[in-house]
């Protein structure tokens, strides 16, 4: 997962890491389920692929609607994963994905993907611009 970008220049890795803090952090203040939040927080993108050219490898245009099923193929490969943690993987891209989250950590777990993705993106896109801003001057 280290080896995967995921936003900008963030790792797939390191993406995990974010969300699972955050989830952990919020359930947490919610009084929900923290520990299965920060599990499925690591676990939401378990793809193991670069999403960037799984189109043109593998011909899936649908990545942002595919990846949570197999991210929880291989999680529950690896890992025993309660009913929760299940959804949680299985829905973060709601709206996406169409099915209602069933639990609250869900919930969070989709507004903090959102946060996340949105943060390691526009910490790049600023990156860019001071590095272009830098070689101008």
């Amino acid at each position: 997962m280290k080896a995967f970008t995921q936003h900008g220049y963030t790792s797939t890795f390191q993406h995990c890491v974010n969300v699972s803090y955050y989830n952990y952090k919020l359930c947490n203040f919610f009084n929900l389920d923290a520990r299965a939040g920060a599990r499925a927080g690591l676990l939401h993108d378990f793809f193991l692929y670069d999403w960037h050219t799984c189109k043109k490898d593998s011909g899936n245009k649908l990545h942002g609607i595919t990846h949570p099923k197999v991210a929880l193929n291989n999680a529950s490969e690896y890992f025993h994963l309660n009913a929760c943690e299940q959804d949680i993987i299985l829905k973060h891209m709601f709206p996406l994905t169409i099915s209602l989250p069933n639990y609250k950590e869900t919930l969070i777990i989709v507004l903090v993907d959102k946060y996340c993705g949105l943060v390691e993106t526009a910490a790049n896109v600023l990156r860019i611009v001071s590095r272009k801003a830098t070689s101008v001057q």
